[in-house]
């Protein structure tokens, strides 16, 4: 059987040699004797077997006729030249090659035992309609461009893979028709070219088998492993993934080594900082420096000798050492000799990377055997030294824009999907700068979008934040009463009483309430007044001076007071941001990949977040109000995830703060304008403003007629002001309900009016909390927090 001879293509492969031996019926009355001689004997050779010319698909008739077919072949496969072609006789799209040239089957050998070269890229479907264009060429006469390159990928015995460019001498090869060929047209030809993969039709036009291939080609090859290897390089630096990749430092090395031809040698950059004269790695996956040696960062004139440092860092040329171990022993160990020795380094070539006479980094090149690297073979750098350059380049600017995306990320974010139009905005501010005009960029309206909001707020958490301020006042002013208290003691003084009168009158103030003046009050009694005395006394007594070390042992130095349980609750309020923020952050992904809109949110005491979504904000998608839906069903579901999430974290916190949940929903579209001084989104126009009245008032609000909060914990309250709205949110409420979100508590309240708003009313719906477990219990919150207390 045909190797690939389950292959699908439209060419049928018939060997034979019958027009070779044509060239020979013709050669046997020729004036010249020799050829007339050698053509006379290939034709006798051939005469006792028929099939040679008649054709045959049998493999083994090769091995068969072997001798005969090496003599018809002869002159094609010269003696003299054997030991230098790489030449095979061979059949297209099969991988069957025979007779093949001395030079070629010590390559083949050298690749190990049972090693057989296999065509590169080969794929059926290609291969078909490859076989369909020679087809239209060279039987039908139409003109298509097929040419496309061919190789074969061996080894050598080290290893190293080299590369082998096939050239096809198609002169002894004939195209027949069988019964299954068909007529081709313009037509059909020009609707085969408009459908370059579609291989049913391709398959339709030229069937299976419609035309057979009889005769044989001539392959000669030709070692292109350097043009490949530089290729290779070029092709893995310019790769914009190379970050991402996992695989590109083993890839590249290995290309390196079939550049060099040598099968140990690894591949390591090194980033050169300017400013500070030192080498420092590269955060990549996989991308080693040979020089810094693990370090995070190291000078470079620590990190190399005067010498090398001169020609890679002054005059940035190739700098090679041919043998490490004898310099390392003839410098006296100093470096770069002595690190490199140290990681078994016997030979290295190092390549400054420079642009603009800027050097950039350093190319490191390295081998554990002496002499294989060296100014000589570093030359072979100067191939691919343009593309490396281009790439570390281009890596640089690709460092500085990420580096900008984070600032703005972190600093002055511009959401993702509103971020096309300020891209269209900066195009028309390019363009009339380019045109010499006075370019300004122009606020960004969009019109026509409905907000979402929500927020979770940390309950009461003006009075803990009050209260833990007020202890630790209280905590500091008795300190400082006990140090003034052992001061009038001993010296009698009647300033330290007065001093602890004042104290004493702060502490009054401050034990029931805690006034808003009253922290900066007694900060600046401290700083004023305490403090100068304290350092008197440390620097006069010793004996006192030990009790005021102590005392300013307990003041924090940022906020030169004593810091425990408000530092406490500010970690609190942090934990509970974080966890918050990255819930409702992973979530937006999903949503966003719903329906584009924009999302911005905030850490207060608490997170709150905006959302706008509408036809003006999605440049590609249609708005239909299903997605306004969609969103609100996604917000609720959300706020209950980031509900359960507080309350897990809430027994690790080291102050245990509650939480409450609030949506607002607004029935009527606005229009949102992006603030150039402020560098955000604000609602547009007087008539909008009535939104953000109501979210900056709602969570203060009362039930109509009661002294009642209308936030609650363990509860959602969802705000609204239509009938419509209404009984879209309870029909969320059941549904969710069914999944596990909430229990069957749930109220409508009116709501006091607010300052020029009224009309409000809430839906509250009682949440149904989740403990981690097998049994994954749920909880309402009052279950919740008797279960936390046991």
């Amino acid at each position: 059987m045909m190797k690939g001879e389950d292959k699908i293509l439209p060419l049928k492969h018939l060997i034979s040699f019958d027009k070779l031996l044509r060239r020979y019926d013709a050669f046997k009355e020729s004036d010249d004797s020799f050829l007339a001689a050698r053509a006379k004997e290939v034709l006798k050779a051939q005469e006792g077997y028929p099939e040679l010319r008649e054709g045959f698909y049998d493999l083994a008739l090769l091995d068969k006729y072997k001798d005969v077919i090496g003599l018809i072949l002869q002159d094609t496969f010269s003696p003299v030249l054997s030991e230098n072609e790489i030449k095979v006789a061979s059949l297209p799209y099969y991988d069957v090659i025979f007779n093949s040239s001395k030079r070629f089957q010590k390559i083949v050998r050298e690749a190990g035992l049972g090693f057989e070269p296999i065509m590169r890229d080969q794929v059926e479907g290609l291969d078909y309609i490859m076989g369909c264009i020679v087809i239209l060429n060279y039987y039908y006469g139409f003109k298509l461009d097929f040419s496309r390159p061919y190789f074969y990928d061996i080894p050598d015995a080290n290893g190293v893979m080299h590369h082998y460019r096939i050239l096809y001498n198609a002169d002894f090869l004939e195209l027949l028709p069988t019964d299954k060929s068909k007529e081709i047209t313009q037509e059909d030809v020009d609707e085969l070219l408009e459908n370059p993969d579609n291989l049913e039709l391709w398959m339709e036009k030229i069937p299976p088998g419609s035309f057979i291939s009889k005769g044989f080609v001539i392959s000669n090859m030709f070692d292109v492993t350097a043009e490949h290897s530089i290729s290779e390089i070029k092709s893995e630096l310019i790769a914009s993934d190379k970050r991402g990749n996992d695989n590109f430092m083993t890839d590249l090395q290995e290309t390196f080594r079939s550049f060099f031809r040598l099968p140990d040698i690894k591949v390591g950059f090194v980033n050169y900082n300017s400013k500070d004269d030192r080498f420092e790695p590269v955060y990549g996956k996989g991308i080693a420096s040979f020089i810094l040696n693990g370090r995070d960062a190291q000078v470079c004139d620590e990190a190399l000798c005067q010498y090398s440092y001169s020609k890679l860092i002054k005059d940035n040329t190739y700098f090679a050492i041919a043998d490490v171990s004898k310099y390392a022993l003839k410098s006296g160990g100093i470096d770069p000799y002595k690190s490199l020795n140290d990681q078994g380094i016997k030979s290295a070539i190092f390549a400054p990377i420079a642009f603009e006479n800027e050097l950039l980094g350093v190319l490191e090149i390295v081998s554990k055997k002496k002499n294989v690297l060296n100014g000589v073979n570093a030359k072979k750098l100067d191939d691919v030294m343009p593309y490396i350059v281009s790439a570390v380049v281009r890596s640089k600017i690709e460092e500085e824009n990420l580096i900008d995306a984070i600032i703005q990320n972190e600093c002055t974010s511009v959401h993702s999907s509103v971020y096309w139009r300020f891209q269209e905005e900066a195009k028309y501010f390019i363009k009339d700068q380019l045109e010499g005009g006075q370019p300004s960029f122009k606020e960004i309206v969009f019109k026509d979008v409905y907000p979402l909001y929500g927020q979770i707020d940390i309950k009461d958490s003006s009075k803990a934040r009050n209260g833990a301020i007020q202890k630790d006042l209280m905590i500091q002013l008795t300190e400082i009463h006990e140090v003034l208290q052992r001061a009038f003691e001993k010296n009698r003084l009647p300033i330290y009483e007065e001093l602890m009168f004042r104290v004493n009158n702060h502490l009054d103030s401050i034990k029931e309430i805690l006034y808003t003046n009253s922290e900066q009050s007694i900060f600046d009694f401290v700083k004023e007044e305490i403090i100068p005395v304290f350092g008197h006394i440390k620097n006069t007594d010793k004996e006192l001076a030990k009790y005021v070390l102590a005392y300013e042992s307990q003041i924090d130095a940022d906020t030169e007071s004593y810091y425990d349980h408000r530092k406490n609750y500010d970690e609190s309020v942090m934990l509970i941001n974080m966890k918050l923020v990255s819930v409702i952050d992973k979530k937006q992904e999903e949503a966003q990949a719903m329906f584009p809109h924009y999302f911005e949110r905030y850490k207060t005491d608490g997170v709150e977040h905006n959302m706008y979504i509408g036809e003006s904000i999605s440049s590609k998608q249609e708005f239909n109000p299903l997605y306004l839906n969609n969103l609100r069903l996604w917000q609720l579901q959300v706020m209950c995830e980031m509900e359960n999430t507080h309350y897990t974290l809430k027994p690790k916190l080291p102050v245990q703060l509650d939480a409450t949940s609030l949506i607002l929903v607004y029935n009527t579209s606005l229009s949102i304008r992006f603030r150039m001084d402020e560098k955000q989104f604000d609602v547009d126009g007087t008539y909008n403003a009535r939104y953000e009245i109501i979210k900056k008032r709602i969570d203060k609000s009362y039930i109509k007629g009661t002294s009642e909060r209308l936030t609650q914990t363990g509860k959602i309250a969802i705000v609204y002001s239509q009938k419509k709205d209404e009984l879209e949110y309870l029909r969320y409420i059941k549904f969710l309900r069914s999944k596990g979100y909430f229990t069957n508590t749930i109220e409508i309240v009116e709501l006091e009016g607010l300052q020029g708003v009224s009309g409000l009313k809430a839906i509250r719906a009682e949440i149904l909390y989740k403990t981690d477990g097998a049994s994954e219990r749920t909880y309402t919150y009052n279950d919740l927090m008797e279960a936390l207390e046991d």
